[in-house]
């Protein structure tokens, strides 16, 4: 068995041991952990789709000074 394969299976005998209740909450906090992942996911791409854009604004000899800052 794999080490994936382990770990998954720890896991699994894990939830279906926990009390229904625990679940509920066990399944936000995946929810809650998978938005976080898009979101950074998100941020992440939206910068390097900007980049270009601002290196226009930001790469020129008039603002040159403030890179010395």
């Amino acid at each position: 068995m794999s080490i994936a394969q382990n770990t998954e299976t720890k896991l699994m005998e894990k939830i279906r041991s926990l009390p229904p209740d625990k679940i509920t909450v066990l399944e936000d906090f995946i929810d809650f952990l998978l938005t976080r992942s898009e979101a950074r996911l998100l941020v992440y791409t939206a910068t390097k789709l900007s980049e270009a854009a601002f290196a226009k604004i930001w790469d020129n000899p008039e603002d040159a000074e403030y890179d010395e800052l």
